[in-house]
């Protein structure tokens, strides 16, 4: 399977969110879905780090960086603890760096662009808050789908064994 959301938005048209900002795949797999764990932080990724490093088993996690330019929430050495920890993406309202090596990595990672400053580390940041992604309201539990159409949210897991 290449493509799931446009299926998913002909058979759950009113289940599902699309988010509004355009994500660029950085990630070596293109299409993943879990549960949301949230990250609210702002050109800190100390909690980036700290929740990637725990399991992440059928999970994905969305961060709110305040679509901030300046500092890089993600690069190849978190990438590789997410990976380790068992996430399935990370969706990033903000940047990433390494992106050459994250490409490699069988893990999903949608961010508005990359850029090579690392961030400051001041522990800062909220977990599994309800966050704002392009006026769109993400709460922790909810279901996402991402693939390189797009990417939406639910309230509920969404089943897909129609498309078999």
């Amino acid at each position: 399977m290449l493509d799931l959301l446009p299926d998913l938005f002909d058979h759950y048209p009113s289940k599902l969110t699309l988010l509004p900002l355009t994500f660029t795949a950085f990630g070596g797999k293109r299409l993943f879905w879990g549960e949301i764990v949230t990250v609210k932080c702002f050109e800190d990724n100390s909690k980036v780090k700290e929740v990637l490093a725990q399991d992440g088993h059928g999970k994905v996690l969305v961060v709110d960086g305040g679509g901030s330019a300046r500092r890089a929430l993600l690069g190849d050495l978190i990438a590789q603890s997410a990976l380790d920890h068992g996430w399935q993406g990370v969706v990033i309202n903000g940047y990433i760096r390494d992106a050459a090596r994250l490409v490699t990595f069988n893990l999903g990672v949608y961010a508005l662009g990359a850029m090579p400053i690392k961030t400051d580390k001041l522990n800062q940041g909220q977990v599994n808050v309800p966050i704002e992604i392009g006026s769109v309201l993400v709460k922790p539990g909810m279901m996402i789908y991402a693939d390189q159409n797009g990417i939406a949210i639910s309230e509920e897991s969404l089943n897909f064994a129609f498309l078999n």
